[in-house]
């Protein structure tokens, strides 16, 4: 798929899992189990699938995953599967001229930064890093609840290596890609808007983490501000059915993007894609 300039490709990272409760908030268990089935712990999986721009002179990725600095208490605990990598999209963590990060949350930066003999390193040698001025602000100091999701070592070796570049609001990254800022999941996440006037796909990002989040009350237990969240679904979705974009999901397992339709319930999918 091509829009504009860029060539759109993508790739699965990783695997993981998390408490299903806490995914979908206040929406009964025999309700979500329907999409999201969970395991013996109650856990549901999640991807990190990362979405790839490339034009004549530039390799984009949006996001970073997991990364691989995890120990073993913590891949039992999140079972993580890291069994992907960049080389199965045949191209080089150094081909990569920028890195969008929606927020930097883990399990969107995790994959950043490397160790090498013993340092902390950018993944991608050559690339320049974005996110949010105030999203950084933020993760230099969450509060005790969002704490445990803001790992320092995944980003502030980039700032320390001179890579990290900051937004500042809704910017104009070039003439396809732009960025929409939301506050309801954690503050000034941007998901990335990729258009050319015909074509639109937006990385709907920890906004809609899984194709199932599209009913409104459907809503993470983790998110700072859900009535935030809410209201921001409630213009994001609209955006979408009216203008037929595609919504591209970050952490469904299986479905990689889609558009969507009004019904009499409210908004639902209409159709699905596993693959580009």
């Amino acid at each position: 798929m091509k829009i504009g300039k860029y060539k759109l490709s993508l790739f699965v990272s990783s695997y993981f899992s998390l408490d299903g409760g806490a995914m979908f908030g206040i929406i009964p268990k025999p309700l979500w189990s329907k999409t999201n089935p969970a395991d013996e712990q109650n856990r549901v999986k999640l991807a990190t699938r990362h979405l790839i721009l490339q034009s004549g002179n530039r390799n984009i990725i949006i996001d970073t995953g997991m990364g691989n600095k995890w120990d073993d208490k913590s891949k039992n605990i999140y079972n993580i599967d890291l069994t992907h990598a960049l080389e199965l999209n045949n191209i080089a963590a150094a081909s990569f001229t920028d890195v969008l990060l929606t927020h930097l949350h883990f399990d969107h930066t995790g994959g950043s930064t490397k160790i090498e003999n013993g340092k902390l390193i950018p993944t991608f040698p050559n690339a320049k890093y974005y996110v949010q001025k105030k999203n950084y602000d933020w993760a230099l100091n969450p509060s005790d609840r969002d704490k445990g999701s803001y790992l320092k070592n995944n980003f502030e070796p980039l700032m320390n290596e001179g890579v990290l570049h900051f937004i500042n609001g809704e910017e104009q990254f070039d003439d396809e890609i732009s960025f929409i800022i939301v506050n309801g999941h954690t503050f000034y996440q941007q998901l990335i808007k990729i258009s050319d006037g015909e074509n639109t796909f937006l990385c709907v990002c920890d906004l809609l983490p899984f194709a199932s989040h599209i009913p409104l009350p459907y809503i993470m237990g983790y998110d700072l501000q859900p009535l935030i969240t809410l209201n921001e679904k409630k213009k994001i979705l609209q955006h979408a059915v009216d203008e037929d974009w595609k919504l591209f999901f970050y952490h469904d397992p299986e479905i990689a993007y889609a558009t969507l339709m009004q019904t009499d319930k409210g908004i639902r999918l209409k159709e699905k894609f596993y693959s580009l």
